[in-house]
């Protein structure tokens, strides 16, 4: 693994990783593979297991630290937590009132990672196979409808559970999947509003999905990493559905807060020249983002996109 990357550079992953995971149809976990963290946050988060509670249990604080490599992990969670609670309003904002630019901007980013991601795939028979197998998993994802589901603790514990898996995810929204669980809105609020009833449950659910599914994703890596990155290029590419920035809503509802939330939509096509030449623009800006960030990576440490 590349050297460890430096507290700024880590606190910048942070704030992307939340500012996407706020987005429905965007993935933090998208953020940490085009950032180059991707392999180093899988280990951190491995790493709190049995061995690890024996270290604190003996009050071997500094090995119980470096397991889970916290002088990483802690910059990169206050990011995260950070820019969830000062970019929720205006990214939900942008989400609601001019969604054509902003998923135009990450339509970009997403498209520059998968070409730069690529490189470190496999493309054999079995990567082919596996990237098809990511984008028919991701396109099953995100053309679900959304349901209708209770508001009560358990509920909320495996959602965020279910959430947090498809954060890890690069291209398979978690915010995206609360919304067809029917939970994106209430969780929202109980963050804007800190209401821990709520938030309690599903930090929890969040935590144990997060144990359960990076170790499998890791072993995967560890054991078949050529196919498993055409596997992440798929989800990605499969995403691309989800944040095309021109749609048409074929279906909606007014929720009991007076929230409109979209029940199935389409892609549509620009709805003016104008409107596709800034839409290009922000795509080249997210593509050109992508390609700096590859730089920037190599002067802080972090890994090369994908490897």
């Amino acid at each position: 693994m590349a050297r460890a990357p430096s507290l700024p550079y880590v606190l910048l992953c942070g704030l992307a990783m939340g500012a996407a995971d706020v987005v429905p149809g965007v993935s933090g976990g998208s953020m940490a593979f085009i950032l180059g963290i991707y392999g180093r946050l899988l280990e951190a988060v491995a790493g709190f297991d049995l061995t690890f509670l024996a270290l604190l249990g003996r009050g071997a604080w500094r090995q119980a630290a470096a397991r889970v490599h916290l002088g990483f992990l802690l910059p990169l969670l206050s990011g995260l937590l950070g820019s969830v609670l000062l970019l929720v309003r205006p990214i939900t904002w942008l989400y609601a009132d001019h969604r054509v630019l902003l998923f135009a901007f990450f339509f970009g980013l997403i498209v520059g990672s998968i070409v730069l991601i690529a490189r470190h795939a496999h493309w054999g028979v079995s990567g082919l196979i596996a990237m098809a197998s990511g984008v028919l998993g991701a396109l099953l994802l995100v053309t679900r409808v959304p349901v209708t589901m209770p508001h009560d603790p358990l509920t909320i514990y495996w959602s965020g559970a279910v959430a947090i898996m498809a954060m890890i995810l690069p291209g398979v929204s978690g915010s995206f999947l609360l919304l067809v669980l029917g939970q994106y809105q209430h969780v929202l609020e109980a963050v804007k509003g800190l209401q821990f009833g709520t938030l309690v449950p599903f930090a929890l659910g969040c935590i144990t999905g997060l144990l359960l599914f990076v170790r499998l994703l890791r072993w995967l890596l560890q054991r078949w990493h050529g196919q498993t990155v055409a596997l992440l290029v798929g989800f990605m590419a499969g995403s691309l559905w989800k944040i095309w920035p021109f749609r048409v809503v074929l279906e909606s509802v007014v929720n009991a807060r007076g929230a409109v939330v979209v029940l199935r939509d389409a892609l549509a096509p620009p709805t003016s020249g104008g409107a596709l030449a800034v839409a290009l623009l922000l795509m080249g800006l997210g593509v050109a983002l992508v390609t700096g960030l590859e730089q920037l990576q190599a002067r802080a440490g972090g890994q090369e996109m994908g490897a």
